[in-house]
């Protein structure tokens, strides 16, 4: 028992650290995907002064949102449902003056129904499985405009007239079952597998579902043929974008005709836009950040004083234990005085006796710290806000991979496991412990005279 409850206060020795460096390593992963994130965005703007993004706003209806997930589960108040919109208005939006391109994109998302209760309704929702991404493959577009997919890991990218084939990202490679070369069968439909992508960091959670196909498969295989989700409009030069931008909201200003017949507005967003946001996501992450270095700061004082408790404790229940055996083996201190040991013999014994002690607690504290650091540090560490913790791994703030949002981030999460150090160092902190523990009873078994031993009942 005494071993094992030594064992319980070297095993909280071991996890406090392995959380506390869980944590930096978490803060450093933060930091580091949110400036890879913001250079990623940065880049992309720098890249877009001639790009105008045209999306479709959703609205609500009286059965939700409109629109609804070919192959999956209607739009409902969870849904998210989709808006597509006849391909020719691409031809109305080349008529305006400095426009040069325009490229039609369907995107479209397929999933599974699941049905959850809230505020004692029930509720349909779509959990997304991945997202079929049609895109124009004629060379002037394909040469001239970046929509295809650039992190090509195996195989190659769409080609011009391709048709009958796919691009799956390394996500979609597990979800089917397949690799490159092999056919796949997407909403009943064989597609030859030429090339697979793969997200360009932790945060592009929504590339991670998309795969890629000739927009005229993608519509007959979705069954809306002629119909798009958004188109991206290339004006001659930056001058253009803000009027192009404007002329376009005009030229709808009740929006346009969807395929569940029902409006649906256009909202563009320009360079100006675009940066605007990057401003915004600049301000959030850094106040994130600033959030993360003081909590973690706090983290560390109290893991110190917690450390500090656990080293006193493990030192008394050493002092206390050694006490303990001093007193009921009195008689034989006695009995190896009388038979000519000295006292730094039986002093010796005695820490030495607490110094195996201590040793074997380390060993179990090492196993137990081994097995059971995330949770003893998630309760342990009150501001654990990255490693895995009680609540399931996932710190305060909600950090995580499942975030689907691209302006929020995923981190990874790195959870509390001991390092070979910090075991090392916890059971030379063991033995040590255990030799000091132990000193003061050793020295009062040696001050112990035979004739008072003897005596002693």
């Amino acid at each position: 028992m005494v071993i094992i409850a030594l064992g319980f206060s070297m095993a909280i020795m071991i996890s406090i650290p392995a959380g506390i460096i869980a944590n930096q390593e978490s803060a450093q992963n933060l930091s580091s995907t949110y400036s890879n994130t913001l250079n990623s965005y940065q880049e992309q703007i720098n890249q877009t002064l001639t790009l105008i993004e045209c999306s479709l706003s959703s609205g609500f209806t009286s059965g939700g949102f409109p629109g609804g997930f070919p192959g999956g589960s209607p739009g409902g108040m969870f849904g998210g449902g989709q808006y597509y919109i006849y391909e020719n208005i691409t031809d109305a939006i080349l008529s305006i003056p400095g426009v040069k391109d325009v490229v039609p994109i369907l995107q479209v998302t397929e999933g599974h129904n699941e049905t959850i209760s809230r505020f004692d309704r029930t509720f349909t929702i779509l959990r997304p499985d991945y997202v079929i991404v049609g895109v124009p493959l004629n060379s002037s577009l394909i040469n001239n405009y970046s929509f295809l997919p650039t992190n090509i890991t195996a195989g190659r990218n769409l080609q011009e007239n391709d048709t009958g084939v796919v691009i799956l990202s390394q996500n979609n490679t597990g979800y089917f079952g397949v690799g490159l070369g092999d056919e796949v069968s997407i909403l009943g439909t064989n597609f030859d597998v030429v090339g697979i992508q793969g997200a360009s960091s932790s945060s592009d959670f929504t590339n991670m579902m998309n795969l890629y196909m000739n927009i005229t498969d993608a519509q007959t295989l979705t069954n809306l043929t002629g119909m798009i989700s958004r188109f991206d409009v290339y004006v001659n030069s930056s001058d253009y974008a803000s009027t192009v931008s404007s002329e376009i909201q005009s030229m709808y200003p009740d929006g346009v005709l969807t395929s569940a017949d029902t409006l649906a507005t256009i909202s563009t967003s320009t360079y100006g836009d675009r940066l605007s946001r990057l401003q915004n996501m600049t301000s959030m992450y850094q106040d994130t950040l600033n959030t993360a270095e003081s909590t973690l700061t706090q983290t560390q004082s109290t893991a110190t004083d917690e450390i500090i408790i656990a080293v006193v404790a493990t030192s008394l229940i050493v002092l206390f234990v050694m006490l303990y055996t001093v007193r009921e083996r009195t008689k034989e201190i006695g009995t190896l005085k009388a038979i000519g040991f000295s006292s730094w013999n039986v002093m010796s014994q005695f820490v030495l006796e607490g110094t195996l002690l201590s040793l074997a607690a380390g060993v179990v504290g090492i196993a137990i710290g081994s097995v059971g650091a995330p949770f003893l540090s998630g309760i342990l560490v009150p501001f654990n806000l990255f490693g895995s913790n009680q609540n399931g791994g996932r710190g305060s703030f909600g950090f995580g991979f499942a975030s689907a949002n691209p302006t929020t981030p995923g981190v990874a999460v790195v959870a509390a496991v001991p390092s070979l150090q910090i075991m090392l160092i916890a059971l030379g902190a063991a033995v040590l412990l255990g030799a000091l523990g132990s000193l003061y009873p050793a020295w009062r078994a040696s001050r112990i005279r035979p004739a008072e031993a003897m005596r002693y009942e």
